[in-house]
């Protein structure tokens, strides 16, 4: 399994939110680019790196935070918030994204994240980010009125890389994976599932590598990582 630490931008800061509330921020480095660089010196094999201002805004708005960071680690970097266009999916890959994730484009244009999947396979992740069973968009500010399982088989044999699920109802607020939410999707696609949303302690991580079923390619660490209730030597010692 794959770790990926987290970096949300927000207003050029690393942040922490609850729920995906921008209201709630905590800034836990007012440097991305140095906490890329912590993540990789720690062991960790990619980052995960959200524009959560460009999420609600539909456009890149953290541009010169992520360019530092792409600069900053040698290490494959996944991107999302605020793609919506193939160009906006082209420029990224030019700057040195390794992996772009669409999720409003996923569900309001399927066809655009199909065609990117085709110009550039193995290079787009599909985010399904979940609220009380419904899938959310534009910073997770709308419902779209569909369920995690119907969005995510749109994208079966059409070259996506990845799904990564996100536990809204979860998500920053520590409170531990709901396994079944991320292995009912992993269970009903082809397509690999990273688990996002809530991990508390590593107790996460090994009951997401034991559970039965289509084996989770990976998870994303966030406010534990930073609060210290995850190390991450002790992180990838389980994930491995």
């Amino acid at each position: 399994m794959i770790l990926y630490p987290a970096i949300d931008l927000k207003d050029g800061q690393c942040v922490r939110v609850v729920r995906g509330d921008l209201a709630t921020a905590t800034v836990f480095n007012n440097d991305p680019a140095a906490q890329a660089k912590v993540w990789a010196a720690a062991g960790f094999d990619w980052l995960h790196v959200i524009d959560l201002n460009g999420s609600v805004a539909g456009r890149a708005i953290n541009s010169e935070a992520i360019e530092a960071i792409l600069k900053s680690v040698s290490i494959p970097v996944q991107l999302g918030g605020g793609i919506r266009t193939l160009a906006d999916v082209e420029g990224w890959i030019e700057a040195g994204v390794s992996r772009v994730i669409l999720g409003t484009a996923a569900v309001r244009n399927p066809d655009l994240v199909k065609a990117a999947a085709r110009r550039w396979p193995e290079q787009i992740a599909v985010s399904v980010d979940v609220r009380k069973g419904e899938v959310a968009v534009q910073g997770w500010t709308e419902n779209s009125g569909l369920d995690a399982i119907t969005v995510a088989r749109r994208f079966e044999d059409e070259g996506v890389s990845a799904l990564i699920v996100t536990d809204i109802d979860r998500d920053g607020a520590l409170m531990g994976f709901d396994i079944d939410v991320f292995g009912g999707i992993a269970d009903s696609v082809k397509i690999p599932v990273i688990a996002a949303g809530g991990m508390a302690t590593v107790d996460d991580i090994v009951r997401l590598t034991a559970r039965p079923g289509t084996p989770i390619a990976g998870a994303v660490l966030g406010r534990a990582l930073y609060a210290g209730t995850i190390m991450p030597i002790e992180a990838l010692a389980a994930a491995a």
